[in-house]
């Protein structure tokens, strides 16, 4: 067996506080009384995730004898001086090296009181996980490790269904750095609230100074001065986009029902579709003291007439006819035929460089708040909404005129408050 340890070395045996930063305490709790089956660690450099994750499956290790674990990247070549060294970090900070065997060819931590095994694998043909065999006992932990590295979700989805196999749970940890586009498949997945999902969030401030040493704090903080857009995608984890996003002053976070209790005036506004397009109704708050909209309501259709539409928003939002709906003033007859069936509708002020002026106020505004359990489609939309590109792929400053149903009812809802504040 090849051995990449030094046994000779003394035993330097630290404490669980040693190990696991005090950011960390709820989520060591919560993995321990296995409350979720999925955890997504995101941070930045030096947030401490892949330094946890390793403690986690190694105590899971050890609370559970039948159990074994399985670690992931997408490349096998990178393994070694990565995950690999990561989990013998994790052992021999906890003095247990003289419990472990180390192997590289493959590579493999083995427990010998009790045959247990840590298998690392390159997910370069996701098919080769279904090979995976266990003498033993059961794959109990799953790691993808640098989860941004990967194809998609398909992928993923693969192995896990080829590895965690019998056991009464499997728990899988996935850490990644956020992409700095928010149109990636991993931040797309991460903003999909699942059952037995947990995200988390951290970042270097998370963790004690010391742990972390002054050489990288300073390149920390001379990035900050240096360069702020790539500092807080570096470090600080965040989703700054590629440059290209409309909304750069977007929240995507839930809005309670006591959130929407204390609004004030509150504003809707509906977009014609059919199909493809859609219609789209929303309803909004605005709080000019703030500057922030609060985005929390919608309903989504296809193919819908307007006598279903006032029945879908009589049923599912329900709309009272004093409710005012500020709707696209380029189809006023279904307008004047909400209006015939008791519906508050009116049309909105459009002219020339009306979307534009909408748009740039939207963009103006300290933070628009979507909440993405009850508006997914305009978390989407709005998420995902970028400049034009030209003929070489360069960016425009214009605004396309395709899947943005949900931001042109926003824009509708809101209508005279951006018109009062542009003139």
């Amino acid at each position: 067996m090849d051995s990449t340890q030094d046994r000779s070395r003394p035993v330097s045996r630290a404490t669980t506080s040693q190990v696991i930063a005090p950011a960390y305490y709820p989520l060591w709790r919560d993995v321990r009384a296995r409350r979720h089956r999925e955890y997504w660690l995101r941070g930045g450099r030096g947030s401490g995730k892949s330094s946890f994750i390793s403690a986690a499956i190694l105590f899971g290790l050890l609370r559970h004898p039948g159990c074994n674990a399985m670690v992931y990247r997408k490349v096998a070549a990178t393994l070694r001086e990565s995950v690999y060294e990561q989990m013998i970090w994790a052992i021999e900070r906890f003095g247990l090296r003289e419990c472990f065997e180390f192997r590289v060819s493959p590579l493999e931590i083995r427990c010998t009181a009790t045959g247990q095994r840590i298998l690392f694998r390159g997910a370069d043909d996701p098919g080769r996980s279904k090979s995976v065999k266990l003498a033993r006992g059961y794959f109990g932990y799953l790691w993808f490790e640098e989860l941004a590295e990967f194809s998609g979700m398909d992928d993923v989805r693969s192995i896990r269904a080829s590895v965690l196999r019998g056991g009464d749970r499997g728990t899988t940890f996935f850490s990644y750095n956020p992409p700095s586009s928010r149109l990636n498949w991993v931040n797309a997945e991460a903003r999909h609230e699942r059952e037995g999902r947990l995200i988390h969030r951290s970042c270097y401030l998370d963790l004690p100074p010391p742990w972390l040493g002054a050489d990288f704090l300073t390149e920390a903080a001379l990035l900050k001065e240096e360069d702020p857009r790539t500092y807080r995608h570096m470090y600080l984890g965040e989703e700054t986009g590629s440059g290209a996003n409309v909304f750069e002053n977007l929240s995507l976070r839930p809005i309670s029902d006591g959130d929407i209790g204390h609004f004030g005036a509150t504003y809707a506004g509906l977009d014609f579709g059919w199909f493809p397009d859609p219609l789209h109704f929303v309803r909004c708050a605005y709080d000019p003291a703030q500057r922030r909209l609060w985005i929390y309501d919608e309903l989504r259709a296809l193919r819908t007439g307007n006598d279903a539409l006032l029945r879908l928003l009589n049923e599912h939002k329900h709309l009272s006819p004093a409710e005012e709906v500020i709707a696209d003033s380029a189809d006023m007859k279904s307008i004047h035929d909400l209006r015939s069936r008791g519906m508050r509708c009116v049309a909105a002020t459009k002219g020339p460089g009306s979307v534009r002026a909408g748009v740039q106020w939207l963009q103006g505004l300290r933070e628009i708040v979507i909440d993405p359990i009850r508006c997914p489609a305009a978390a989407k939309e709005f998420s995902e909404y970028e400049y034009a590109r030209g003929r070489d792929g360069s960016f425009l400053d214009e605004y396309p005129d395709h899947n943005n149903h949900a931001i042109d009812a926003v824009r509708y809802a809101t209508n005279r408050i951006w018109l009062r504040a542009g003139s």
